[in-house]
């Protein structure tokens, strides 16, 4: 491993220059918001501020199956959130998150109206609210959430962790690579192996920790994020989650949730603003794109 230089920490760190990046516009050592900015309200009670990043894809996959099922309640308004301007540090975001960070839902339909924030908060509060993609049983239900958790707390290691240094990071360190993808394929291979004898994350039933975890690493080993990725972990070995990840994204729901919020790569693939289901409609998405221009 090589290492041309090497920094000495110092006794008390001091935010003097951004740290360099694709993000370190945004990046501060600061919470709060920077500028007074209200946030759009819609026709339904669900109300989301987000990004088609992996987490923000969670919430609207999760919005999207549970209009499919049949909750009509469950249609909501989608505003996006550019993180890459700092719209999550206006006022109107951090009334809702005050972590600004997107995923944030506001739930009109109660009294006072209820906040949401944290993508696996989201999720949770809207299996709940809606009796679906659950387990209604408390070994199954545990399960479930065990799968929820695992997600909340190993993504970081495969999103900050291995998708900033392999992808991001304005150089790339050899150390930093290897330590994160040693950690990323522990991860796939543990959910290869769950898998080998699971149809979906909790048995026979797709549920809430399937939404939580695919955005994730499915899109990993799909190669829809850090282009490139999927060759250097050797996604294809991983044959079990390869299968699930496959299966996954064949869902009509998961393809129109991925769509939310997106802002980026081939036009047809972007719905900016979500408030009916007849916004997927091809001429709805040219009247979009055409309004945004």
């Amino acid at each position: 491993m090589s290492n041309d230089t090497e920094y000495t920490p110092p006794e008390v760190w001091k935010w003097e220059a951004e740290s360099g990046g694709t993000w370190a516009s945004i990046n501060r050592p600061i919470a709060g918001p920077t500028s007074e900015k209200e946030l759009p309200v819609g026709q339904h009670p669900l109300q989301l501020h987000s990004l088609a990043t992996p987490n923000g894809v969670k919430v609207t996959v999760m919005l999207e199956e549970l209009v499919a099922a049949g909750f009509k309640e469950a249609e909501y308004d989608a505003y996006v959130i550019s993180i890459g301007d700092g719209d999550q540090f206006g006022s109107g975001f951090v009334d809702i998150n005050p972590n600004s960070k997107i995923p944030a839902l506001v739930d009109q339909s109660t009294t006072p109206p209820t906040r949401v924030f944290e993508s696996g908060s989201i999720l949770l509060y809207l299996a709940e609210k809606y009796g679906a993609f659950i387990p209604k049983d408390p070994a199954g239900r545990t399960e479930c959430l065990n799968w929820l958790f695992w997600q909340m707390g190993s993504a970081p290691y495969l999103g900050g962790g291995f998708g900033h240094f392999f992808t991001y990071a304005p150089i790339k360190i050899e150390y930093c690579i290897d330590r994160f993808t040693m950690e990323t394929k522990r991860q796939l291979d543990v959910l290869d192996r769950h898998l080998a004898d699971n149809t979906y994350m909790c048995g026979d039933e797709y549920t809430i920790a399937d939404i939580a975890i695919w955005p994730w690493y499915g899109a990993v080993v799909l190669d829809n994020v850090y282009p490139g990725a999927a060759k250097f972990l050797d996604a294809a070995s991983y044959t079990h989650v390869m299968r699930w990840a496959n299966a996954i994204d064949a869902r009509p729901t998961v393809q129109r949730g991925r769509m939310v919020n997106r802002t980026f790569g081939e036009p047809s693939s972007q719905l900016h603003e979500r408030h009916a289901a007849s916004d997927f409609d091809t001429n709805t998405q040219d009247k979009i794109g055409d309004a945004e221009k």
